[in-house]
């Protein structure tokens, strides 16, 4: 089994080095453990850090594009190289290696696709109440809307199988955390998740460089999300109070038509049907967002596939060279031994 860890960075020099060095080199039920180093666009000596710090694989996006599109740059690479697990950690030195092992052990023993580390937020000492009380929130927010039991959906901290892996699509470059959540829970992945430790922190968040848009940008991220896997749902939600209103003034302006002559409240009446064409009409789109939807699940079934056979064709291709390899040198091998008989024998002929 090849685990190969992930690290996002994006001018993370000072800490990089302290993160590389807490990793693990092995971890029992793993045969190889390689580190991967993706860098955001760094301004900073990140890659020179990641090479002198003995990485095993670095990937430069060339210029700053958000922590989603590092991530999922990282999954891809961490495909192509043949993993088998992949773990996401942070370059800031945010969460401790030697949790790495219990994060990768429901993987290990096949009993979830996913395993997000929960931090201890209540004994995080450089957390406000304020920033407390909201990840609890956002936190109940994304189990909601996911359907998984995750107590801190925002930890960055996870594992991966390769399958689940080759199952995820981000639509957002700002960060991969709840979207994959609520994209896994709506996909019925086994998401579990295992208590981790963090170190003191060493710098502020840059997700969250104001409350308020990073609440804006979470809710909208939700949303998006919910609205992608279940759009039917969504749309008749919408569609229930402009539903309930238009009957609502019906039935009033109907009381009072039956029960009072020239009672007129015509303008009633025309809100009325507004409310219900409105709700009609919204339910429609609800249908059409779910005929597109399955088009989309067919889209990504497909992608899936051809992700599983690009990695088949990459094992085959390597486990063919690597035979090749062997090969020439068994011939190799062969032809000294030749080399060294002949020699011998002229030897022997010369006495």
């Amino acid at each position: 089994m090849k685990l190969i860890i992930q690290i996002p960075c994006f001018n993370e020099e000072k800490t990089l080095k302290r993160v590389i060095d807490d990793l693990p080199d092995t971890i029992l039920g793993v045969d190889r453990i390689e580190y991967l180093v993706i860098d955001d666009g760094s301004t900073d000596q990140t890659i020179k850090t990641a090479h002198m710090s003995g990485v095993h694989h670095v990937v430069s996006l060339g210029s700053h594009r958000g922590l989603g599109t590092a991530f999922l740059t990282g999954i891809q690479k961490c495909l192509a190289l043949g993993a088998d697990v992949i773990v996401n950690t942070d370059g800031d030195n945010q969460y401790k290696g030697s949790c790495i092992h219990n994060l990768v052990q429901p993987i290990i023993k096949k009993t979830a696709d996913i395993v997000i580390g929960t931090r201890p937020i209540e004994k995080i000492e450089e957390f406000s109440w304020i920033k407390k009380m909201l990840q609890r929130f956002g936190s109940f927010v994304a189990r909601r809307f996911s359907g998984t039991n995750v107590p801190d959906t925002t930890s960055g901290f996870r594992s991966y199988t390769r399958d689940a892996a080759m199952r995820l699509h981000l639509l957002t470059d700002y960060s991969h955390t709840l979207e994959t959540i609520i994209q896994a829970g709506q996909m019925n992945m086994r998401v579990a998740h295992v208590p981790i430790q963090v170190n003191p922190q060493t710098r502020d968040s840059r997700l969250i460089t104001s409350t308020i848009e990073y609440i804006m940008r979470s809710i909208m991220i939700i949303l998006r999300s919910y609205i992608r896997f279940r759009p039917l749902h969504t749309f008749i939600y919408l569609s229930i109070l402009p539903g309930l209103t238009g009957l609502v003034i019906s039935f009033r302006f109907l009381y009072f038509y039956f029960t009072i002559e020239d009672a007129g409240h015509t303008q009633s009446l025309i809100l009325a049907a507004i409310l219900i064409l409105i709700a009609f009409f919204l339910i429609v789109l609800g249908i059409l967002a779910d005929l597109i939807g399955s088009n989309r699940k067919l889209n990504q079934e497909i992608l899936y596939l051809i992700r599983c056979q690009a990695f088949v064709k990459d094992k085959e291709s390597q486990a063919g060279f690597e035979g090749a390899i062997f090969e020439q040198k068994k011939n190799r091998d062969k032809s000294e031994l030749r080399t060294s008989n002949t020699e011998g024998n002229t030897h022997i002929c010369d006495e």
